[in-house]
């Protein structure tokens, strides 16, 4: 009876709505397995594993993919790899999104893009897929195209009839040479998301 007086009586937390509005889900899209660890699929783990090393964080493996929590400016930023393969990425994506309550511009998806040179930058507030069967998945679960998608070119230096070996195929030694400045600037890119938002991360960062 007096536990249930004390209860009664307790205040009682009240959550905060703009609590949400400050948490931001980047997602980096790629295949699990050593043996696409270094490939240009999988250039959204590549970029999230690069931060994560940068900003001293682990990732923990979670339901649907692996995690890892950055604190930066009053933001948290939640890195997800979902580890259901391409193909399905929008299954990890929905649940990760509805599990911490965070709004769909909040979402940021990096991805590789045959379509512009390699290294090349280029964020877009929402978009077709493009032919990307992750951003389709994505799409379909999420029944929209309505989201941030941070787009890092991997160029199309393939022959014809070979663009799914060039894509899963390896970084060559020049690319691999050039990739920790543009990983890098990626870094930069994903802060200035949570921070500055949105277009003025486009304005800033489009094209280099």
């Amino acid at each position: 009876m007096i536990q249930w007086i004390q209860q009664l009586f307790s205040p009682t937390k009240i959550e905060d709505p703009t609590d949400s509005m400050k948490k931001y889900l980047i997602v980096g899209l790629g295949n699990i397995g050593v043996e696409y660890v270094n490939t240009r699929h999988n250039i959204g783990f590549k970029a999230l594993d690069f931060f994560a090393r940068k900003e001293s964080l682990s990732f923990e493996t979670v339901k649907l993919g692996a995690l890892a929590e950055y604190k930066f400016k009053g933001r948290t930023f939640l890195l997800l790899k979902p580890n259901t393969y391409m193909n399905l990425s929008g299954k990890a994506v929905k649940y990760w999104l509805d599990k911490e309550n965070i709004p769909l511009e909040n979402l940021f998806v990096i991805t590789d893009d045959l379509n512009l040179s390699f290294g090349t930058v280029r964020i877009k507030p929402k978009g077709s897929d493009g032919g990307h069967n992750g951003l389709k998945n994505i799409n379909l679960v999420l029944n929209t195209n309505q989201y941030a998608r941070f787009r890092f070119g991997i160029s199309d230096q393939f022959k014809k009839g070979q663009q799914v070996d060039y894509v899963l195929g390896e970084w060559d030694e020049e690319e691999t040479s050039k990739l920790p400045e543009r990983l890098e600037l990626a870094a930069e890119v994903i802060k200035s998301f949570g921070t500055a938002g949105l277009e003025n991360t486009m304005n800033a960062f489009n094209g280099k």
